[in-house]
């Protein structure tokens, strides 16, 4: 964890603290928005700090967003989010941290809220899930982009489609996993954990076999330029 990210540690406990002892379910076909962000270098510590809150006005009035990551790479701050539904999607992107972020963002991400924020809206629905468990713990996690080969997407999806359960009965240290498609050809995994052992065990695991196994047919750029480029690390900095 960088050093940077040290100072927020006691705004994620208190965030942790707030999380339902009774996560709710992931059901496929539920939307879901992935943004990552630009942060312009010197006001990416401001950006990051202003995540818990965040996750605070969602907790206590976005019931229908199920879940919220606030996350952080270096100097790229990425939001992940889960809805009940289109409309709460919707609503989500009307609310107040949506207009936070629009009212600071000439000021935190480079280009703005039209260049930096608006272009790296990521809207996708769920294709599998692990149902959540102990988000309490959760202190890192990582997203993957994975584009279809030509021809290949509805295979794709079917290999995603199988992971969660996978997941679910094999890997106790992925608290959080789901499989998103974004586009006719373009998917995405998202998932969270406790610390690096949990995650070095994920990679190491059944659905990361599976899809190496068949990332030459099945994703653009096989396996390594494909796959393994396109793997994105964060720190968790708050959840809802």
């Amino acid at each position: 964890m960088t050093t940077r990210i040290k100072p927020l540690l006691g705004a994620l406990a208190a965030s942790a603290a707030a999380i339902s002892a009774h996560a709710q379910e992931i059901a496929p076909g539920q939307p879901v928005s992935y943004i990552p962000m630009p942060a312009v270098t010197a006001q990416a510590d401001a950006f990051t700090a202003y995540l818990p809150e965040a996750a605070g006005i969602v907790r206590n009035g976005e019931p229908e967003t199920t879940y919220w990551f606030g996350l952080r790479d270096n100097d790229t701050v990425g939001i992940f989010d889960v809805f009940v539904n289109a409309a709460a999607q919707q609503a989500h992107f009307e609310g107040q941290v949506a207009a936070e972020i629009n009212a600071n963002a000439a000021d935190w991400v480079v280009d703005g809220w039209d260049g930096g924020v608006v272009p790296n809206v990521n809207n996708g629905t769920i294709l599998s899930a692990r149902q959540p468990v102990d988000l309490e713990d959760v202190t890192m996690a990582t997203h993957i982009v994975l584009r279809a080969a030509e021809g290949q997407a509805d295979a794709l999806a079917d290999l995603l489609k199988s992971g969660g359960a996978i997941v679910e009965e094999t890997e106790p240290g992925t608290l959080f996993w789901v499989a998103v498609q974004y586009d006719a050809n373009t998917f995405g995994i998202f998932d969270a954990f406790a610390d690096g052992d949990g995650r070095a065990a994920h990679f190491a695991g059944q659905v990361a076999a599976l899809l190496n196994e068949q990332a030459g047919t099945l994703v653009e750029g096989g396996w390594e330029d494909g796959v393994v480029a396109n793997v994105r690390n964060f720190d968790v900095v708050a959840i809802k």
